[in-house]
């Protein structure tokens, strides 16, 4: 399968496909992953136990019945567990330590197996919240932001895994990203049961990230949601244990979608409340009551600025065409699994296939949010 079907890329890592493994205490190590992951475009081992205080409180854990890693010589198990993955996919590895050197030192051992270091600001034992990591971290942005900066000066891809609805979620997003991670991990966890899609749709508008959504995906249709509403990758965890067969299926049913329509986690349209903003793309001309007003106030930006981006990008493109459609121009058509015969219509006529189409929308959505009167560049 080519990498360049999805193009998720950070640096020089190429991820296969958007469906992850991720890390369970325990459990989700190389033999785990060489046995159930092997079709996944990324695979996070762990969590590890780096220092002395992490290893001792994981033994405490153990011993009411969790499973946990712990070890003796943690940095010979990292190098040993970098070595020992046999898939295709991308590797990780989520760590935890109350020092800084041990991550400092599996950093470099990262960088050099050009892997990608996760920090657990996620795990939410009390032995582990009791020594300042796992969750504790979000409660003390600060050390985890000057963590975050001393890992990746190492020159190493960062990966932070955190649990939703424990802070302002987008006071963490922000403050990871502004401290230089490349990923967010997000379990997207809410009382009750299943995960919070509004918290993923939140976060991806407060970040341009790359963001994992994680939390109850057991089927493609939670996997689908979970895309609509900004993931870039889902990550499955105990979901595996249950049905072993289901990352196979997640990539295979994910690949057939990207294969049909060229734009796997598309959003949702604004207009219906549910879309990241990376649906203005689909939005119409701004001349009437819509969202799609109250959406691009969110990025500062005025009708006429929208517009005028918008019919920027769309020149000398496919976009430009469709003096049929309602408002002139493909560039104000809307998501290609909505029916309209007057979009069809000039697809066919022009000979622009809908997996070619929604490319080109995708490169719109990045083109309005990373546009400079956005981003403020």
């Amino acid at each position: 399968m080519s990498e360049d079907l999805f193009d998720i890329k950070i640096d020089d890592l190429s991820f296969k496909n958007p469906i992850a493994l991720a890390p369970m205490g325990g459990i989700t190590d190389s033999r785990f992953a060489n046995e159930f992951a092997k079709d996944a475009g990324l695979v996070i081992l762990g969590g590890y136990n780096l220092d002395a205080a992490t290893n001792l409180a994981a033994s405490e854990m153990a011993k009411r019945g969790r499973k946990e890693f712990f070890s003796d010589e943690p940095l010979k198990l990292i190098e040993n567990e970098l070595g020992s993955v046999k898939t295709e996919s991308v590797v990780a590895i989520n760590l935890r330590s109350s020092t800084l050197e041990p991550l400092i030192e599996a950093a470099r051992m990262a960088k050099n197996a050009n892997a990608i270091i996760e920090i657990d600001a996620h795990c939410r034992q009390p032995e582990m919240i009791r020594i300042g990591v796992g969750e504790a971290l979000l409660r003390d942005l600060s050390k985890l932001q000057d963590t975050i900066r001393k890992v990746k000066a190492t020159g190493v891809i960062v990966s932070v895994k955190v649990r939703a609805n424990v802070i302002d979620n987008i006071k963490m997003a922000k403050a990871i990203e502004d401290a230089g991670a490349d990923i967010l991990h997000v379990d997207a966890m809410k009382k009750g049961s299943g995960a919070d899609m509004e918290t993923i749709r939140k976060i991806r508008d407060a970040t341009r990230l790359l963001l994992i959504g994680n939390n109850s995906v057991t089927d493609f249709d939670t996997a689908k949601e979970m895309f609509t509403r900004g993931a870039d990758m889902v990550s499955v965890g105990r979901g595996v244990m249950e049905d072993p067969s289901l990352i196979s299926s997640l990539v295979k049913e994910v690949t057939l979608l990207q294969q049909e329509i060229g734009w796997y986690n598309s959003p949702k349209h604004v207009c219906r409340g549910e879309g990241d903003l990376r649906g203005l793309a689909f939005c119409c001309l701004p001349v009437k009551p819509c969202p799609v007003h109250s959406n691009i106030k969110k990025i500062g930006l005025s009708a006429k600025e929208f517009a005028d981006i918008k019919m920027e990008f769309a020149k000398g493109t496919p976009l430009e065409y469709g003096d049929s459609t309602c408002f002139g121009s493909l560039v104000w058509c809307c998501k290609i699994t909505k029916m309209c015969p007057l979009r069809d219509g000039v697809l066919e006529t022009i000979g622009l296939s809908d997996a070619e189409y929604m490319k080109l929308k995708r490169q719109l959505a990045d083109h309005i949010l990373d546009h400079p009167k956005v981003t403020g560049k």
